[in-house]
């Protein structure tokens, strides 16, 4: 048989649907994806992941990519087809006198941060230590570093992919740059990325965390957010959020359930600067909680994965938002202030700082310009509200497309947001399809935010 052949060549190993480790194969990050593949291919190099590649095109098999899984579309698997499964790939390699880490794409965040953070290094990624770092790349990246240390992209110096062909390449500024090029906020749509490697900022320690006001400031903590953070140093950051305050330790239970809104906090000035930037937040207000403190950065970056474990349904929306004006504010608020579940929320992460050093056309990423990613995130653990928090996410979203500036990060899209695409990558999107007719021209990588190939 095809297949038993495929499993003598491979260093790793294949899933049926009639094997036990099947169904924990495709479980990933969100419950509500529930998908049947054909057949999971657990890579253990490139090498398996070209012949799987290979074998998917000669028996014309669809293909997904999963690394972490924890995009919220669910595009990391496919009905009937082939899984590339990359999340056995979890090799780092840190060089602490170049500053570097080679990282192949099983890992998560949070392992990430674990190796990185040995050396008092790091690389700027996300905000949940679940998130893979592979799709986080791919769509730009996220998380609290961006004002002092650009996009994950912006600290990627090579990347290893396997493409279409199955051909093994490396690319960086030198070879295959407009790959490289590509693979900066391009997504899965390039092929199969097999090892990244990282220019690293000394990061160790920072003073962080979050602070909550009661859901009646929102106005007042969303202006002074945005004018007190517009000029600050890029040694600050913070994402604004609606939430409901978790039912646990270690929230006071008298806030416990109650909509508030609040910011994360995180900074990695010196210490004698704390006290200078802090006291003008503590006077503003001042918050009804207050959990900023000193704390180790991988800390930090995992400090709400206990609230958002694996399993939970997720529906999410996006938009690029320029100004938070008067009118922009009190949207939010009509939504942000009207949860529909415990773990439902909003988030406005800056894109500012370092991260508007790099021009739109230097890499795939193109909206430098914009202010704010926001993203609308409807959560719950039970599979019977799932409509509810789609039809939140949903009438959220549209309301606040007249103060979108157009498109929306990738990431944060769903399965129904291809429309979306071309305008979400704006002045690139012609210069990444012809890209994608050159590595990928029958867009065999498809099951992604998909750029199909130029048509001449």
């Amino acid at each position: 048989m095809e297949i038993e052949k495929l499993r003598d060549e491979l260093q790793g190993r294949i899933f049926l649907p009639e094997d036990s480790e099947y169904d924990e194969a495709r479980n990933i990050y969100n419950a509500m994806i529930d998908k049947r593949p054909a057949l999971f291919v657990k890579c253990k190099d490139r090498h398996d992941v070209s012949k799987a590649i290979r074998f998917a095109k000669k028996n014309k098999l669809e293909v997904s990519v999963k690394a972490g899984g924890h995009n919220g579309a669910g595009l990391a698997l496919v009905d009937n087809g082939l899984v590339i499964d990359l999340s056995e790939m979890k090799a780092i390699i840190i060089d602490p006198k170049k500053r570097t880490a080679i990282i192949e794409p099983g890992n998560t965040l949070g392992a990430v941060d674990k190796a990185t953070h040995k050396h008092g290094l790091a690389i700027p990624v996300g905000v949940n230590g679940n998130t893979g770092i592979s799709g986080l790349t791919l769509g730009g990246g996220l998380g609290f570093l961006t004002r002092k240390a650009g996009l994950t992209i912006d600290r990627l110096i090579a990347a290893e992919v396997v493409l279409a062909s199955g051909e093994i390449v490396t690319a960086n500024e030198k070879s295959h740059a407009d790959l490289f090029w590509a693979l900066r906020g391009g997504g899965g749509n390039f092929g199969v990325v097999v090892s990244f490697t990282f220019d690293l900022i000394p990061v160790k320690n920072v003073y962080a965390g979050p602070m909550l006001w009661p859901i009646g400031k929102a106005k007042e903590v969303m202006q002074f957010f945005d004018t007190h953070t517009k000029d600050a140093s890029h040694d600050l950051y913070g994402f604004f959020a609606f939430l409901k305050v978790p039912d646990a330790d270690p929230f006071p239970e008298h806030l416990r359930k109650t909509n508030v809104c609040g910011i994360v906090w995180c900074y990695t000035g010196t210490v004698d600067k704390i006290k200078e930037v802090f006291d003008p937040i503590r006077k503003f207000g001042p918050p009804i909680l207050d959990f900023v403190s000193e704390m180790p950065l991988p800390t930090l970056n995992s400090l709400f994965d206990w609230l958002y474990p694996p399993g939970l349904n997720w529906y999410w929306k996006g938009h690029y938002v320029n100004e938070l004006t008067d009118s922009c504010i009190a949207t939010n608020i009509e939504y942000g202030a009207n949860l529909p579940t415990p773990r439902s929320t909003m988030h406005l992460y800056p894109v500012d700082g370092k991260a508007h050093e790099v021009g739109q056309k230097d890499t795939a990423w193109a909206h430098r310009d914009i202010r704010w990613v926001q993203v609308i995130i409807g959560v719950s653990e039970d599979p019977n509200k799932n409509d509810l928090i789609k039809n939140w996410s949903k009438r959220y979203y549209g309301a606040m497309i007249p103060h979108s500036s157009g498109g929306g990060y990738v990431n944060f899209t769903m399965h129904d947001d291809e429309a979306r695409v071309k305008e979400s990558y704006g002045v690139n999107f012609d210069r990444l399809s012809k890209i994608k007719k050159k590595f990928d021209p029958e867009n065999f990588f498809h099951l992604n935010q998909n750029i199909k190939p130029a048509t001449s």
